[in-house]
């Protein structure tokens, strides 16, 4: 293509030389009749701007063709921050984006830093600030706590590096700011109102709609993750949404706070059968790390998932969708990580590269149900 342009640009150059020549010594008797040093200047001063257009042609076609052909991918530095490297998902997910942009995008890995925000936005930051200092060609954060994304935007832009965020969603106002003030900033995730939706729609279509204990009511537990994470907030709001817009009475017993973990996921579950027993039909868990624990909790109060108790997730973890296969578990919901980790190294890439990016990409969910579970477990294992 360089080449090309670059044969374009001094053929345009050489007409231009040949039509400003013939302009400075053909036309009227009186022109002919010009001394010979004025049709030697003018001649020169066609040669200069055939060879000054030449040359403006020539670097025109070049930055064109830079810009179709992007930034060589082995050059591209990018910075990776995960909010907490022990959370299961996020484990999938980072090596995930780690293994697609270096076998399917081209990167080096020693171009690529990955960092454990260890839960701590203090931490986080400091991250963010070296990779600022490094000249890190662009970001892609998991952020620790979504409320310190203004600070993170304001100063990679100002450094003029661009950030994708992935998994814990900014303020819709935030993400609209990005597009009226113009930064380089976008969100890949999936909508959590889906995923709840996901949840409650999997109690729904048992055939006792959740009830296992038949008195007409389905009494819950909730196994809440971060209660300021929006996911959290969407996945606790949709799921029991679904089961009233279904017509299903509903009491809730607990709602207790469980980090995304999964020891304190069996610690809520198992103090919550210690008070209600046999009351609770059924335990919504934000996440599967904390379904995993509810499910020991259960499982030691001699309770069985599908016959007087039901359980569901988020995140479609290969040990849950085996459970939903073998009956110790009613659901899950697959929390897409293959699409959203290409979906953010892609667009990292158009940023660096130049490209239009929307400030917005969500990945959708997946029911994952005994129907399906074989298939899911075959895609992620």
């Amino acid at each position: 293509m360089r080449l090309t342009k670059k044969v374009m640009a001094l053929a345009m150059a050489s007409c231009m030389a040949m039509s400003l020549a013939g302009c400075g010594g053909g036309g009227s008797a009186e022109t002919t009749a010009a001394p010979a040093e004025t049709t030697t200047a003018a001649a020169a001063e066609a040669e200069t701007t055939a060879a000054d257009a030449a040359a403006e042609a020539e670097t025109t076609a070049a930055d064109a063709a830079a810009a179709v052909e992007g930034k060589d991918p082995s050059e591209i530095k990018v910075g990776i921050s995960i909010y907490q490297f022990a959370d299961n998902f996020m484990t999938l997910y980072r090596e995930e984006l780690q293994k697609y942009l270096v076998e399917e995008c081209g990167l080096k890995a020693e171009n690529i830093s990955i960092m454990d925000g260890k839960n701590d936005q203090g931490e986080q930051m400091n991250q963010i600030r070296n990779f600022i200092t490094q000249g890190y060609d662009v970001m892609i954060i998991n952020l620790v706590q979504a409320s310190s994304e203004p600070t993170v935007t304001e100063e990679c832009n100002a450094a003029g590096i661009p950030v994708v965020y992935i998994n814990r969603e900014p303020e819709a106002e935030r993400e609209e700011a990005w597009v009226t003030e113009g930064i380089k900033a976008t969100y890949v995730g999936a909508d959590a109102r889906q995923s709840g939706t996901y949840q409650g729609e999997e109690i729904v279509e048992l055939e006792n709609k959740g009830d296992a204990d038949g008195d007409g009511v389905v009494r819950y537990i909730m196994v809440q993750g971060d209660p300021e994470n929006v996911d959290a907030q969407y996945r606790t709001e949709k799921s029991i949404e679904a089961l009233t817009a279904a017509g299903v009475e509903v009491e809730e017993l607990v709602k207790m706070r469980g980090d995304w973990d999964q020891t304190k996921g069996q610690e809520i579950t198992a103090n919550a059968l210690s008070q209600h027993g046999a009351k609770i039909d059924v335990v919504f868990c934000n996440n599967d790390a904390m379904a995993l624990g509810a499910l020991q909790a259960i499982e030691a109060a001699n309770r069985k998932v599908n016959e007087d108790i039901y359980l569901v997730g988020v995140d479609a973890l290969v040990e849950v969708v085996e459970h939903v296969m073998n009956g110790k578990m009613t659901g899950t919901v697959f929390n897409d990580y293959f699409g959203q980790a290409h979906t953010a190294a892609d667009k990292a890439l158009d940023f660096v590269n130049g490209k239009e990016v929307d400030n917005v990409y969500m990945v959708d969910y997946v029911k994952v149900t005994p129907e399906n579970a074989a298939e899911i477990l075959e895609l992620i294992k």
